[in-house]
């Protein structure tokens, strides 16, 4: 089970981890663009233009780690940590906007694509490589958990990958004079982009639509609640994403003998963290055969908290 030092400590690691990422792309976009455009690249140009844009997707991803750790007030009861949700939906937003920009230039250069030196292309590209890969190294931890985490991973090992089809590129420019490689490694960057995005999009938008977080069946939630003693139905099941490693949970349980209502309480708690990592559920125990607001959870309604809630 996760404390709630866990969760600041994990905050912590991925605030600094953010900011170095960040301010190496920057460093090394930088560079790769002014070797771009003094070697008319535009494979390096549109990897460079694609690396700022991971740059900016980078800096929301840090500024949401930083809102992440504020404490809740009054008014923003669960803190600013959706903002680790609402910044991979920016990020993929702005790697789809690139990819088109990228691709519809690449396709305007296969007409008379420019002489370009192949051995900057091919050292500036491997340089790529190494600092996508140990970027992507230092955000690897949890990311499989963490959608703001994911979204940063995700671009990192696409840029490393896209850097080695520049080595290529530059090669084939180098060896065989084939000047057409140029533009055609820009299109396959947008392509590779637009493709990695997607997923990241889909995702980012379920989450920011309080989506049942991917990983989690809801319907095997369901029957675990009502495999445990003395719990005859289950009303309002709701699970949706708080932020980065924070699931939440509200349901009604109909439980008619609630003589051990505390230990009950805690016990589900550990078991829901236990067998499906939601670790901020709000349970709330009702005696009655029934619901009175049964008919209202068949259609959509925008409210988590419930009345009474019993909380642990």
């Amino acid at each position: 089970m996760h404390s709630h030092d866990d969760h600041h400590a994990h905050r912590h690691d991925a605030t600094r981890a953010f900011a170095w990422v960040t301010l190496i792309n920057l460093a090394y976009t930088v560079l790769e663009a002014g070797y771009g455009f003094a070697t008319d690249s535009l494979a390096l140009l549109s990897d460079a233009l694609h690396n700022f844009g991971d740059v900016l997707g980078l800096s929301l991803a840090w500024g949401a780690a930083v809102l992440a750790k504020r404490a809740p007030t009054e008014r923003h009861t669960y803190g600013w940590r959706r903002a680790t949700l609402l910044s991979p939906l920016a990020n993929a937003l702005l790697l789809v906007t690139f990819s088109g920009a990228l691709g519809w230039e690449a396709i305007r250069r296969f007409s008379a694509p420019p002489d370009v030196p192949g051995i900057p292309v091919m050292v500036v590209a491997a340089i790529g490589i190494v600092i996508n890969l140990g970027a992507a190294w230092m955000v690897r931890e949890g990311h499989e958990h963490d959608l703001n985490r994911r979204g940063a991973y995700l671009h990192l090992i696409a840029d490393a990958a896209v850097s080695v089809a520049a080595v290529l590129a530059g090669a084939g420019i180098w060896v065989f004079g084939w000047a057409w490689l140029d533009p055609a490694t820009a299109l396959l960057i947008a392509v590779v982009v637009a493709v990695g995005s997607f997923g990241l999009l889909r995702d980012a938008f379920n989450a920011a639509m309080d989506a049942v977080p991917r990983g989690i069946d809801q319907q095997r939630v369901l029957d675990w609640l009502l495999a445990q003693q003395g719990v005859s139905a289950v009303h309002h099941l709701h699970i949706w994403s708080l932020g980065a490693g924070e699931i939440a949970m509200t349901a009604h349980l109909v439980r008619a003998d609630d003589a051990d209502h505390d230990a009950f309480i805690d016990m589900l708690n550990d078991g829901l963290d236990a067998e499906f990592g939601i670790n901020h559920p709000t349970v709330q125990i009702e005696r009655g055969s029934a619901c009175e607001h049964d008919d209202h959870d068949r259609a959509p309604h925008g409210g988590h908290g419930e009345n009474d809630p019993h909380h642990a």
